[in-house]
């Protein structure tokens, strides 16, 4: 059975019934991670606001740290576009404040991330290691100024596509998300592009990584979550 359910709130009420949890942040730490692991580097999530406890971090770990985007295009961040330029063997620590965070939530469940570039090899990946157990697939989404959680439509298609992907017994929820990515068909990037945060990275110059978010199914990577990086689980 899959289910689906939003953010961490979502996690909390499905990690003790599921086998797998795969996180989908479309725009942007999903896609972030797909590009860095189609370089042959892996990404250690971190959680976004303590600059000096990533710092730290990184260094302990020997991984570069991400910085935010507004730091520039000459630096490593979560700009999809600014992974590009990892190389195989490479560890970055990427802070994000949803992707990253829901990665690190506590539960004994395998972690998988996915976007639309790389669902249908997640969901290959989730049935493999769930077995004949559930699945629970969390859209991400965003926050509101006030910190409560604002869904995202670009997450809602995500998770949609890793449903179709996954072709297994859904709840009401997931097949809500499903019906969402089915009706969206060929107009699934202009929605994307559309959306509150298609717009905002694109007035913020980031158009680019609203235009590597939205290419559906071109990536085999499976980012699985081992010993605090994502690694691609498909990679001999």
């Amino acid at each position: 059975m899959i289910h689906c359910a939003w953010g961490r709130q979502g996690i909390e009420a499905l990690k003790d019934r599921v086998a797998v949890l795969v996180i989908v942040d479309v725009l942007s730490f999903s896609t972030a991670v797909d590009v860095a692991l189609q370089r042959g580097a892996c990404v250690l999530p971190f959680p976004y606001g303590d600059e000096g406890a990533a710092r730290a971090a990184a260094e302990a770990a020997g991984a570069h740290l991400a910085r935010p985007r507004r730091a520039g295009r000459e630096n490593l961040s979560l700009s999809p576009a600014s992974l590009e330029r990892l190389r195989a063997g490479d560890r970055i620590l990427l802070p994000s404040p949803n992707g990253s965070r829901l990665s690190l939530s506590d539960g004994a469940c395998a972690v998988l991330t996915a976007c639309l570039r790389n669902a249908p090899a997640v969901a290959a990946q989730a049935r493999e290691i769930a077995a004949a157990h559930d699945v629970a697939v969390i859209p991400a989404g965003e926050r509101w100024p006030d910190g409560s959680l604002r869904p995202a439509i670009e997450d809602l298609l995500g998770a949609g596509a890793v449903v179709a992907a996954l072709d297994l017994p859904a709840s009401a929820e997931a097949r809500v998300a499903l019906g969402a990515f089915r009706a969206a068909g060929p107009d699934l990037p202009d929605l994307v592009r559309a959306s509150v945060s298609g717009r905002e990275l694109a007035s913020a110059g980031f158009a680019e990584d609203v235009e590597m978010a939205i290419r559906t199914g071109v990536s085999g990577t499976a980012p699985l979550l081992r010993d605090g990086a994502y690694s691609d689980s498909n990679a001999v």
